[in-house]
This record gives structure tokens, sequence and C-alpha cells, in this order.
């Protein structure tokens, strides 16, 4: 996107040593197995008739699934500790779980509290959960509450516990209602009626296979799974859950109808300092649509993890966190894709993709596409594993550039971008978004020329036309130019460099002007040794800058260069020697009503930690697609 070097820790990392305690209890864990298969599990601690546990798959991803039990204490004493077993069927299977100790025969399953969360109070309930793998449509069987039935009550001799029923579906959905409609259940005995859980709790029993739930809050998220009971009053297991968000809420939406994306930079949490939290601190977060993840790698024909440490490693303190809650050493996923988790949690309508590529990794590119189908997996696979499954909403590839040159040059030809594109959306589906970062050199025979652009869009959702960059202090003596120029003007450089010249031969290439977003730098490019104010000046380098000679944020330049003037829909500074081009407030507000005028699905930006801490570029951004 940028060709500012991204910030990265050599390998000899700090690495957080963890206290003796996570070896003791590893070394605990490793007795425990043994022991019990030589003396036999212990007595139960309390009678489950006073407690129930429940079930609910609270997401499923196709090839994985997050499961979740829930223990009750129903009676009027206290239990002191608990343990559930379940069976679950072939093809199904728990693996990594949190607050309990799991473990496993065959496809026998047997959870424990932990030393902190056994005690529960009469009337409380707790919690734990565990990643899954298999089409998770699979059930729990069997389940026992520390040794009896998790209904509350003991089994029935010679009466088995009903079926489970068929996934519920959901239609007439509103503001505030939802009816949800199911497959019955089968009972040796009959089955008496159904209990409606949602999110994990229930909240009706109805005799027959359909129930309208209302009361609910607009545009919010639901998970509603179906339980039935025989005539015994005994209760199967769980159905599979499905999600349903109702109607309305949240006022407008940022942008309007229009996308207004931003890239967010794995190695920003190193020097730059700038971490998930500051989307909401600056108020961008209820300002933008969606967010590009940046980046992952592309190595050896497959996607692969860019920063460990920043992504899923790195543990946050509490005042660091989105919602104020410090990470934990044990806890299963940490760093930028937690809080990017915790970040949907508090605004749900901010869809995130993972990007792949960028201007150092696009060289894996040309060797992945000679295997379009295995390189479609490899991503899906990353995207998509269970551990972080639920942070992304799909995939963006940032392929610098398809048959044609960047940091290095391509030469799979014009029509590997497409063979990619149609690779990635088959995998992927149609639920998942498929997104593309794509050159804006609109020259004649210029890159845009080099490969299918119009064919590939079929199986893009959009393109984010990078419409920046197009002039800089790589050419050290000048011409001093506007980096993101929206029009040609008199003098420019070079022909086919502006935005309305990029965006007109895309459409021209059978491109959808709604399958193209304009790109905005959060940042500006600049030289140094320059006496002319007007563009056009001469120069001896590039302009010093906080990372990179010749680039600067904007939050820094707006008070160190201020604007002299404007050119082509675009500011230009010159303050001492230096001269500098970057986007303000009102060349955005201008840029964004061309991109209304010419119909295009919105807008993008690179990247949110070159604006300002109350975020003013992307409020012009909103305010501008509105």
């Amino acid at each position: 996107m940028s060709t500012e070097t991204p910030l990265r820790r050599s390998r000899l990392r700090w690495i957080p040593v963890r206290s003796g305690r996570s070896k003791v209890v590893a070394g605990l864990t490793a007795l425990v197995v043994p022991l019990a298969a030589m003396v036999g599990l212990a007595s139960p601690a309390a009678a489950a008739a006073s407690a129930t546990a429940t079930y609910t798959k609270k997401s499923d991803w196709g090839s994985g699934f997050e499961g979740q039990w829930t223990v009750k204490n129903t009676g009027t004493t206290a239990l002191s500790s608990w343990t559930i077993e379940w069976d679950f069927p072939a093809g199904t299977a728990a693996g990594s779980a949190w607050d309990a100790n799991l473990t496993k025969s065959g496809n026998h399953y047997t959870a424990k509290n932990l030393a902190w969360n056994g005690n529960v109070a009469p009337g409380a309930s707790i919690s734990f959960g565990f990643n899954g793998t298999g089409s998770g449509s699979g059930s729990p069987t069997g389940c026992k509450l520390n040794g009896a039935s998790c209904d509350g009550g003991p089994e029935v001799p010679g009466d088995n516990p009903p079926s489970a029923p068929g996934t519920p579906t959901t239609s007439d959905v509103t503001n505030t209602s939802v009816k949800l409609s199911w497959s019955a259940a089968t009972d040796d005995k009959g089955v008496k009626n159904y209990d409606v859980l949602r999110d994990g709790a229930k909240v009706a029993t109805v005799t027959g296979t359909t129930y309208t739930n209302t009361g609910l809050t607009a545009g919010t998220d639901y998970s509603y799974a179906v339980q039935a009971r025989d005539t015994a009053d005994q209760t199967g297991p769980v159905s599979g859950s499905v999600s349903v968000h109702t109607t309305g809420g949240g006022g407008e939406q940022p942008g309007g109808d229009k996308v207004n994306l931003g890239y967010f930079t794995n190695w920003g949490v190193y020097g730059r300092n700038y971490h998930v939290k500051n989307l909401v601190t600056s108020g961008s977060a209820a300002k933008i649509t969606h967010i590009n993840y940046a980046f992952g790698n592309v190595q050896n024909g497959k996607c692969t993890i860019g920063d460990s440490y920043a992504d899923y490693e790195k543990a946050y303190t509490a005042d660091q966190s989105v919602d104020g809650v410090a990470d934990t050493w044990d806890q299963p996923l940490r760093g930028n894709f937690n809080q990017l988790r915790k970040l949907k949690a508090k605004y749900p309508h901010i869809k995130i993709l993972w990007s792949f590529g960028g201007w150092t990794w696009s060289g894996g590119f040309g060797q992945a596409v000679q295997n379009p189908a295995a390189f479609a997996q490899s991503c899906y696979d990353l995207v998509e594993d269970p551990r972080w499954a639920d942070v992304f909403d799909g995939i963006d590839l940032d392929w610098e550039y398809p048959n044609a040159c960047g940091l290095t040059c391509d030469t799979s030809g014009p029509a590997a971008l497409k063979t990619m594109a149609d690779a990635m959306r088959a995998k992927f589906g149609t639920k998942n978004l498929v997104t593309a970062a794509i050159t804006a050199d609109g020259s004649d025979g210029g890159k845009i020329d080099a490969a299918d652009y119009g064919g590939a869009s079929q199986s893009f959702d959009w393109y984010n036309v990078m419409t920046y960059d197009f002039f800089g202090a790589w050419a050290a003596k000048g011409p001093t130019a506007p980096h993101s120029p929206l029009t040609p003007y008199a003098g420019i450089p070079q022909a086919g460099f502006s935005s309305s010249e990029a965006i007109a031969k895309l459409k021209a290439k059978g491109v959808p002007a709604k399958k193209l977003l304009l790109g905005i730098g959060f940042y500006g490019r600049g030289w140094t040794g320059v006496t002319q104010s007007a563009p056009g000046g001469t120069a001896t380098g590039a302009a010093p800058g906080t990372y990179e000679a010749g680039n600067e944020d904007y939050k820094v330049l707006k008070n160190t260069c201020p604007s002299t003037g404007t050119i082509a829909g675009t500011a230009y500074a010159h303050c001492g020697s230096n001269w500098w081009s970057y986007d303000t407030p009102a060349t955005i507000g201008t840029k964004m009503t061309w991109a209304k005028n010419q119909g295009l699905g919105g807008a993008f930006f690179w990247e949110f930690s070159g604006d300002t801490a109350n975020g003013e570029l992307v409020t012009a951004m909103d305010s501008g697609l509105k």
C-alpha cells in the first residue's frame, strides 16, 4: 500500500516469561490422567439434582466451531466443584478449552472446573468454552453433570432421552422479533415439549415446532437453539444453533451506503505505538465500515502469518485494551486479533478483512497463482483458523503488481489476476468478502493495461484503487508534484497518473463503478532543497520524515508544514526548503463528492495511524460519503 518500510522487531523478541504456576499446573495435569486410570474417578462432589448443564454452539465456520457449556446451580446450597461428561459423534471433536480442564478418551469428553471457578452459588451460573473441529453439526450426547443427568434429574431406567431437534431456521425478522421453526425430535416414549434457548439461556418452553421470540433489541445479534423434553421430562441433546441479526438500530450507517475502509498495520503497535483501542478513542470506529488488517505474507505458494507476536501473541494491559480488560497469559487468543474481536463486539457494524501481500510481500504471488486452488485453500484455512475465524469477514489481496513491476517484477501473464480471483471466490464463497488492492497507473501501456482487471472484477467484491504515490522523492531532483492528484493538470510529470484517469480506464475495461473505491493517503510525500512554492520545482533529495525520508504523517504535517495551496484536488505545502503534498479534510471532502458523482462504491485510506488523535481525516471521509 504505502512504500514505508514496516517496522519489525528482530527475531530476538521480548517473550513474556510465565510464572512457575504454569509449569506446576502442566505437571499436575500430566499426573491426573494416569492416576485416574489406576484408582477410578472420584465420587461426584455434589448431586446434579440441584444443577443443570446446557450446551450452546456459539459460532460455526464450516470446518470448525466454538462450543460453550453453562453450569447453573438450581439448588439452595453452593456447588463446591463440577464435572461435565459428554460424547461427540464421529467427525466432531473438541480441541483447546478455556476456563475448564478438558480431557478425552475416544469420543468421550470430561471437563472439570479450575481452582477458581468450581464454587457456584445458588442461582448462579458459570460457563466454559472450547474450539471444535469438524462440521459442528454433531451435538453432544450422554451428558452427565457430577455423575447424573445434565437436565437436573436422574435418567429414567428403560426410557431413553429424546434426540436432538433440527437446527432452527429463522423468518419474519423485524426490529424486535424473530420466528423460529425446526424439525421434530424423536423419542421412544414420546416428545412432550421443547425448550427454546437464546444465547444459551432458556427463554420459552413450547409444545409445537415453531416459536416467535418478541421483545428483542433492534440491530442486535442473537443465537438460538432448541432442546426436546420427553414425557418423563428428560432432555435430549441441544440442536445446532442459528444466528440472527434483528433489523434497524444503530442510527445512520457510517458513510451512508458507501464503503469507508481503513488499513490497520500490524507493525504499527511497535514504534508508532498505535493500537486497536486508538480506533475507539479517536472516534474513528463509529465512522468506518470496514478494516483491512495488514499484512499477512505470501510464501511458498501459501498465505502465511505476517507477525505472530503482533497478530495474536502480544499481551495487552487493561489500559491498552478496547474493553478495559487485561489479557491473561493463558487465554487462547491475544494480540491484535483479540483486540479486533473486542472492537467488533463494541461496533458490530464493522467488517474486517485480512490483507495479504503489500509492497514488501508481493513477490510470492507469482508462485502462488501457479496452483490457484491450493493457494486459495491455504488462505481460507488461515483466515478461517478456529482461533480467530470470528474476527474476519473475508480476505483482501494486495498484489503489487500482476504481470508488472513493483519491488520485484512479475511475469505471470495478463490472465493470472482473474485466475486467482476466481479461485478465491470459489473457495471463500458468497458469504465472505474477497477484495483486492490494485494499481492506479492509468498511463497507456501501464500497469492497468498489464492484467485483466475487468475480468477479475467479476469475482471481487471491490477494488481498492491505490490513487496515491503517483509522485515522490524517489525522483530525488523532482519535479515536485502532488502524490495524489485527483485530476490531470498542466505540467503534470506523467500522463495517466491521476485518480480520475485511473478510474476512467478501469471503467472502460468493464469494472463496475460500484466495485471501485477511491484511495486516500493519510500521509504526505516531500522533497528538500526546494525554492519554488508551486509544483514543478527542482529539489536535492527527500525531505526528512519521522520513519522514512520523503514520507510523513498528516498529523505531523498539518502543524509543521501547513498547506500553502491546492492543485488538482489535493494540497501542497512549502515550508523553508521542504515541499510536501498531502490531503486535508477540505481536499478529502472534494474527493468524496467526486467519488459519489462517479457512482463509486466508496473510499479507503492508508492508514489509521497517520490521522490526528481525534480522527479528523476519517471524519472528513465519513461526512463526505453521506
